[in-house]
């Protein structure tokens, strides 16, 4: 199994080796990142000027790395394009230090990354956890090296993105994972003036309007302690594959806590 690693945070995150150290354990794992952080980057493409790339040591050994001066998009392509060699079995982009819930998906580096994995026909998934805390990383990442192989078998559709995130909670505090549908989650969108002494300058801020009480979203689920599974289509709003993901799901987080309890 070969797996391509990318993310948003920057080639050097701890999330993204934090994943790459666990699936090294299931897999051949190249990773293939900005060399900078490039949240909030969406599907962002880079065509009116060259690209560099440089190989880069990685923080676990012998995975092939190299550090893209782009986006999140532009690495994966270059990777699936020309840098990656052989045939690639999974794309996966994370573990992102921050939730990637709702309306936040569209302008999403993390998402849009595991996107263009997908648009090239390969089986693509965006993880993510909340924003600030290390603390479970290790959660994240032991799902993802579960769910690699259950997603590249051949029970499963191979034209499968998947968005998930996990809540700040220890294993043994999550509730179950909870197959999801994104939020249409709505947001106060302002716009703070400050000056630096010189010129005026200008934040853009973005705060949640209300709190979400539907049961099926993606929001719901990590505000009650579960894990979200969002199947995504190119659109970013496809209804779930319930029926074909929903057995996948049922036992996946007793099989994360027994892994846990055999380290």
């Amino acid at each position: 199994m070969k797996i391509l690693v990318t993310n948003d945070d920057g080639i050097f995150a701890e999330g993204l080796w934090t994943l790459v150290k666990e699936l090294r354990n299931i897999a051949r794992v190249t990773v293939v990142a900005p060399d900078r952080e490039q949240s909030a980057a969406g599907t962002a493409v880079t065509l009116w000027q060259p690209l560099k790339v440089r190989k880069v040591n990685p923080m676990v050994p012998e995975v092939e790395t190299y550090a893209v001066e782009g986006t999140p998009s532009d690495s994966v392509m270059l990777a699936l394009g020309n840098l990656v060699k052989g045939k690639v079995d999974l794309v996966i982009s994370g573990i992102n230090q921050g939730l990637n819930l709702g309306d936040d998906v569209h302008i999403s580096g993390t998402v849009g990354a595991a996107l263009q994995g997908y648009l090239h026909g390969f089986p693509s998934l965006a993880i993510s956890t909340a924003r600030g805390n290390s603390l479970y990383l290790d959660n994240a990442a032991k799902l993802a090296a579960l769910f690699a192989p259950k997603i590249i078998s051949s029970s499963l559709p191979s034209s499968l993105f998947l968005n998930i995130n996990l809540p700040d909670l220890p294993l043994a505090e999550i509730g179950r994972a909870q197959i999801t549908r994104l939020a249409n989650e709505s947001h106060i969108n302002t716009v703070e003036e400050g000056h630096d002494g010189k010129r005026k300058y200008y934040w853009l801020v973005r705060q949640r309007q209300n709190k979400n009480t539907d049961n099926k979203t993606d929001i719901w689920a990590i505000e009650h302690g579960n894990i979200s599974i969002t199947p995504l289509s190119p659109n970013l709003s496809s209804k779930p594959s319930a029926s074909i993901l929903d057995n996948l799901c049922s036992d996946l987080l007793q099989e994360l806590k027994s892994a846990q309890g055999r380290l």
